[in-house]
């Protein structure tokens, strides 16, 4: 007897929205994947030749963001600057460049698809573009974002 199953519906790769404490939201067309990798600790207890093995420590990539330049928008620029600032406040319990952010994946209609939120996250690269004379494309200005880590919300 055949199986009648339901049909898939797989997410599209479209835009992205990050909401990011103290600045509002910033549109971004290219988003690296969020990724998070446990170590595997093996203990050989007693001699055995059989591997005990535990969860680690976990370590989150980081996030590459791009978008399309604009005139007014200097706030990536700006987030860069506190980071870069930073050293000057050394002893500081929490640093002020580290933000709380909501990373949103949209579909075409501009639905909201998945939300995750990224804990302490930092500027540690932004570049403003390459330029080019002879080009006809926009400027692409690239960030890359360092966290503590993330969690799916709903």
């Amino acid at each position: 007897m055949a199986t009648v199953g339901l049909p898939r519906t797989f997410d599209k790769k479209f835009a992205f929205l990050l909401n990011i404490d103290g600045f509002g939201w910033a549109g971004f067309t290219k988003c690296s994947e969020l990724k998070v990798d446990v170590a595997q600790v093996k203990q050989y207890e007693g001699g055995t030749l059989l591997a005990q093995k535990s969860a680690g420590r976990a370590d989150y990539a980081d996030i590459s963001l791009e978008r399309g330049a604009t005139r007014g928008d200097i706030d990536m620029y700006t987030w860069m600057s506190m980071v870069i600032a930073g050293p000057a406040n050394m002893g500081v319990k929490e640093m002020a460049y580290k933000r709380h952010a909501d990373l949103l994946q949209l579909d075409r209609d501009g639905e909201i698809l998945k939300r995750y939120s990224i804990f302490w996250a930092w500027p540690t690269s932004f570049s403003a573009g390459d330029w080019d004379n002879n080009a006809d494309e926009n400027v692409i200005e690239k960030l890359t974002l360092a966290y503590d880590y993330f969690i799916r919300t709903q």
